[in-house]
C-alpha cells in the first residue's frame, strides 16, 4: 500500500512538472521572452515551480494574462491569487497557481529584481537565463 501511495506521488509530482514545462512553453509560443521554469521543490515549502517571462509592453502582458487563464482552465489548475489588476505602469504581475507561481516581467523590472539569480539554487528545468545587466 505504501509502495502504491509513493508511486501516487511521483506520479502528480511528475505531472504539476510536465504542466509547469508545457506553461513555460506556451508563454514562449505566445511571445513570452527569456522564458524560464524553476524547480523550487527544494528551497521552499509554499510553492513548487516559477515560470518567468519578460513582456514587451502592457498590453503584452494583459494578453499573456488571457492566455495563462485559458491554460489554466485547460489544465486543471486554478489561479488562487494575482497581483492587483495591472494598469498601464505595471511591471510585474504574479499569478499564483499555488504549486505554480507565473511572473511576468518587463526587461527593466526582471533586470532589477533579478529573480533567477536571488533563486540560483533552484535547478532550470526549461529555457536558460543569461542577465543582460551582467
Amino acid at each position: 500500500m505504501d509502495d502504491l501511495l509513493q508511486n501516487n506521488t511521483l506520479q502528480s509530482k511528475a505531472a504539476l512538472q510536465n504542466k509547469a514545462c508545457a506553461l513555460g512553453e506556451f508563454l514562449q509560443n505566445h511571445q513570452g521572452e527569456d522564458v524560464v521554469v524553476m524547480d523550487m521543490r527544494n528551497l521552499n515549502f509554499w510553492t513548487d515551480f516559477f515560470v518567468i517571462t519578460t513582456v514587451r509592453s502592457n498590453i503584452h502582458l494583459q494578453g499573456l494574462e488571457r492566455h495563462i487563464k485559458n491554460f489554466v482552465k485547460e489544465n486543471e489548475l486554478e489561479i488562487l491569487h494575482r497581483s492587483r489588476k495591472p494598469d498601464s505602469e505595471d511591471e510585474w504581475c504574479l499569478l499564483d497557481l499555488g504549486s505554480i507561481v507565473v511572473h511576468l516581467m518587463t526587461a527593466k523590472s526582471r533586470s532589477f529584481f533579478e529573480l533567477e539569480r536571488l533563486w540560483s539554487a533552484a535547478p532550470l528545468i526549461y529555457g536558460t537565463y543569461s542577465s543582460k545587466s551582467s
